[in-house]
This record gives structure tokens, sequence and C-alpha cells, in this order.
């Protein structure tokens, strides 16, 4: 983000800036208020989604939610944030992963998602005039074996955050729409939750933090 990163809120600035040698990590709880998806013909798609911990096909409304960030190399040396998310629907816990890993090549954070890391998404990021953060999603690639595949637009979603920090109720506000230029909506959530730091090496971190299996392909 460059000089953009210092007009952030600065409880974003501190979340974004955790490192592998922070020797800390966030734990975030609070409610999504709203979990939505998009027409029945996305759900087979969010049902295989749920598999690789890349998307899910439940809504709800009052949703606890957990969110987990864990700094790390990863085992070909790049600085790795875990942006582990945990929803408890009523009738099934879902679990959406994703890893942001800085790039040499792309100079910033490429997002790996789901547990085998079969897709990745380049990001920008923007700082609002409030202190938010905005992130949207461009290029995205498909990694299956050996080879890497640019994702046809036609299959892509296109996800675009907000995440911000509320003085009054001392939390977190996100807002996250996943949709596809040609079938419309595909995947979102809205809500709050409240972040602490906490003591963390990397030998502290938890089993199953960490994919099944690293792409290096940036």
């Amino acid at each position: 983000m460059g000089s953009e990163f210092a007009r952030l809120h600065s409880r974003i600035q501190e979340q974004y800036g955790i490192t592998s040698v922070s020797q800390s990590a966030f734990i975030g709880r609070g409610v999504m208020e709203e979990v939505w998806h998009g027409r029945w013909y996305t759900v087979p798609f969010l049902f295989l989604g749920a598999t690789r911990r890349i998307l899910f096909p439940e809504t709800g409304r009052g949703i606890p939610f957990e969110i987990r960030n864990y700094a790390y190399l990863d085992d070909l040396g790049r600085e790795t944030v875990t942006w582990k998310r945990v929803f408890e629907f009523p009738r099934r816990t879902r679990d959406f992963d994703e890893y942001f890993v800085y790039s040499e090549r792309q100079g910033g954070p490429v997002l790996y998602a789901g547990t085998h890391q079969h897709l990745s998404v380049d990001l920008v990021f923007e700082a609002a005039t409030d202190g938010s953060l905005v992130v949207t999603t461009t290029r995205q690639q498909v990694h299956v074996g050996p080879f890497s595949i640019p994702f046809p637009r036609f299959f892509s979603g296109d996800a675009w955050v907000r995440e911000s920090f509320d003085e009054e109720r001392q939390c977190f506000l996100v807002d996250v729409a996943i949709s596809n230029r040609f079938w419309g909506r595909i995947l979102g959530y809205r809500g709050w939750f409240r972040l602490e730091r906490v003591s963390c090496s990397l030998e502290d971190i938890p089993d199953g933090v960490h994919p099944i299996r690293v792409v290096g392909r940036h």
C-alpha cells in the first residue's frame, strides 16, 4: 500500500502489520449479522468449495464468528499471515481459510485460498477517507499439480471487502461480497468482531493452521 497504509485506522494498521518476528497473533470473536449466498445455481459450487475451506453454502443471521491471524514463514521462506475464519452455523461449523503470502515478484501480498492453495488471487488495497481498508481482487490463477492456469472470468468470483473500526463500540466492522459478472452474487457476509493480540511464538502456532499444501507460483 505504500504511503496509503498510514491513512488506515491505527487498529487496522496493527492487525495488518504483524510478521513472523512479531511473536504475537490476533484472535477475534464476534457475530456476523448476515451471511448470504447467490441464487440456487451457485449452491453446488459452494458445496464444492467447502471441501477445501474456500466457500460454504450455509446462510443465516446472528452467526457466531471467529477469526485467527497467525504470522510465520512458509515452507518456501515467504512471509505468510493466516486469515482463518470460523462460522458457527446452527447445524454445522464452517471454516474459510486464506493465506496472505508476500510475493517479491508482485511487490506485495498474494492471497492463496483454501487448505491446498488451489486458488491464488492478486489483491488491490486502498485506504478510504475514514480510515477503512478496502480490498478488491484482480487476476486469479488455479494451481493443479505442477500447472498454473488463469482462472476463466466466466467462473471466477470478484471479491470486495471493507474493514473499518468503530470507535464507539470498540470493534471491527467487516463487509464482504463475492460476485461474478455473469452469474451475479455468490457469497458474502457482514458483521463485527473484537480483536485481541496474544503472545504467540512460531512454536506456539496451533496444529492445523498451516495449509496442507504450499504453492510457490509467485
